[in-house]
């Protein structure tokens, strides 16, 4: 593990491991860099890349200075990506993809290529919008000490997560590590605000993006998400859009991983640490 000290003294822990340009990896709700889906992936990955995975504020080793702004999140995001030597690629996952994203607009000179998976937009009536209060809610369970009560809310009505399965996760041996970031689901509502009540994207929202981006949906996921990753890919200046077949929210690294090493390796954009790649 190494830490660094984000622009408000938050210190935020990571892990980097392989050899190559740097790429670091943004995980979503509920995730950690010890806990999650982007450990799998950055071993794989780490015979192309320098790979970096890093707890968000409020997670694992990372600090969590108040009061919450998605700009800490991004200047902790700028902070990792400064320790690599910057710039570098990034790949974020569902609200990691979000916030990824508004990073990429904020700091472009940090960010040499984006890849995102399935950002958890709501873009049309496929499923009922995310609640106006949605942060509100999650904010009172918790400070009622409801921690699982918030992690049910959460998947249930904003994740969409069938209630069968919400009924049947305190069983599980991973319950207990969904609890302990249960206070950092706020933070991920909020990054998503604004593009969860089933309307449009704005195009003009991005219009600063620069960074070459990719948008990858799962083609076994539900058809909002994957309407939500078509819609963003059209609102995003020359992005691309493609689908992995036979792959859910819960993607798998193993055919993941492939897609992001070819998109981050391809010729002609602008490459991590500086320049173009030829």
């Amino acid at each position: 593990m190494k830490t660094v000290t984000s622009k408000d003294g938050t210190t935020i822990a990571y892990d980097q491991t392989g050899t190559g340009p740097p790429l670091v990896l943004v995980d979503g709700a509920l995730n950690s860099r010890v806990f999650g889906l982007n450990g799998p992936l950055a071993a794989i990955l780490a015979d192309r890349f320098t790979v970096v995975t890093y707890d968000r504020r409020g997670r694992g080793d990372s600090g969590d200075t108040p009061p919450y702004a998605v700009q800490r999140e991004i200047e902790d995001l700028a902070a990792v990506i400064d320790a690599t030597g910057g710039p570098a690629y990034v790949y974020g996952i569902s609200s990691g993809a979000g916030l990824a994203l508004e990073a990429a607009c904020a700091v472009p000179a940090k960010v040499a290529k984006l890849a995102l998976y399935e950002p958890s937009f709501v873009v049309d009536d496929t499923r009922p919008p995310v609640p106006a209060d949605a942060v509100g809610q999650v904010t009172d369970l918790l400070a009622r000490g409801r921690r699982g009560a918030a992690v049910r809310l959460f998947l249930r009505q904003d994740a969409q997560v069938p209630a069968m399965v919400v009924s049947l996760m305190p069983l599980m041996p991973a319950w207990g590590k969904l609890k302990a970031v249960a206070h950092t689901l706020p933070y991920d509502l909020t990054i998503m605000d604004g593009g969860q009540q089933g309307r449009p994207l704005p195009a003009s929202r991005w219009a600063s993006l620069t960074a070459p981006t990719l948008v990858i949906a799962g083609g076994k996921s539900p058809t909002w998400l994957q309407n939500a990753a078509r819609a963003l890919a059209r609102a995003l200046p020359g992005a691309s859009h493609q689908t992995l077949p036979g792959q859910t929210h819960i993607v798998k690294p193993k055919p993941l991983a492939p897609v992001l090493a070819e998109f981050f390796s391809a010729p002609g954009n602008r490459s991590a640490r500086g320049g173009t790649a030829q």
